[in-house]
């Protein structure tokens, strides 16, 4: 009945179980640091750029995450109420800056399909960072939040009412897209603010299994032959959800997304095979397509 995911019926018992033993997001939330080379990252973003394609570091990351889960779909996956469900789309949520030192943040989310390649993530995020960086922007989850603060005396009750609408699945699918906290998972760039990597908890409120924290660059240092040398490393700090996957299926996962980082133009083409829980409406042309040719 969820208006965001399918119910999965035919999960791992030990995953049906892991998900009463623990009842809340933030019980089963486990962290890691993904450090991947700054070099070829760096080195693929200016090359791009002499190209025409004005990359960031930053949508390069984020288009290694969506291959990840375009390859790995458990990972688009999240638990609510004891059940373990399938998403039915990929979005991100991320927190941008607007100019000022006093300036509020904002916060709302990004559309991908799992077809997208790194250039259409990085129009995808260029566009939703300068909708949102101006001192005037006012998205549709900042217009929710001023209204929900409005009216101060009712926030208690309308976010229990919010809660318990989510917990049965039946929260409003308006409600849904205009909620920054129902998303595959979140990305945060600290390094543009100059601040180390962090292992951001997972909210208790919505969807979210995974958070994605990026950190200014580290020396990491490396034997070569009789020499002791630096490298400079992207660290990402990962919390995520154990409920929806196994410490083997994320190992490999994320030995995948850090592959992908390290020779980034594979990411310039969609992926030659995309892997979900179910085939749902809206999931993607492309993948329509597939389907159809075999």
């Amino acid at each position: 009945m969820r208006k965001d995911g399918k119910l999965l019926k035919n999960v791992d018992p030990m995953y049906s179980l892991a998900a009463y033993f623990m009842q809340e997001r933030y019980d089963a939330q486990n962290m890691i640091t993904v450090k991947v080379p700054y070099d070829p990252i760096h080195d693929y973003v200016l090359e791009a750029r002499k190209k025409g394609h004005k990359l960031s570091h930053l949508s390069v990351v984020t288009a290694a995450m969506i291959r990840g889960i375009a390859e790995y779909p458990k990972l688009n996956r999240f638990v609510v109420h004891n059940r373990i469900y399938a998403r039915n789309e990929l979005t991100v949520g991320m927190v941008v800056l607007r100019p000022g030192d006093d300036a509020d943040p904002s916060m709302s989310k990004m559309k991908f399909d799992l077809y997208d390649t790194v250039f259409d993530v990085n129009d995808k995020m260029t566009s939703y960072i300068e909708e949102n960086n101006k001192a005037t922007s006012n998205n549709d989850s900042d217009k929710l939040f001023r209204k929900l603060v409005g009216l101060s005396f009712l926030v208690r009750p309308l976010m229990a009412l919010f809660r318990f609408l989510d917990r049965h699945g039946i929260l409003p699918k308006k409600i849904i897209d205009l909620s920054p906290f129902h998303n595959t998972f979140t990305i945060t760039n600290l390094a543009s603010i100059r601040t180390n990597h962090i292992y951001h908890h997972v909210y208790g409120f919505g969807t979210t299994s995974m958070l994605v924290s990026m950190g200014v660059n580290v020396e990491e240092p490396y034997q070569d032959g009789d020499q002791v040398k630096l490298k400079k490393m992207i660290p990402l700090g990962i919390v995520m959800d154990e409920r929806i996957a196994s410490g083997c299926y994320y190992a490999h996962a994320f030995d995948r997304i850090s592959k992908y980082l390290k020779n980034p133009e594979l990411l310039e083409l969609p992926p030659e095979n995309v892997k979900v829980d179910y085939e749902f409406e809206g999931l993607s042309e492309h993948f329509k397509k597939e389907k159809k040719s075999k």
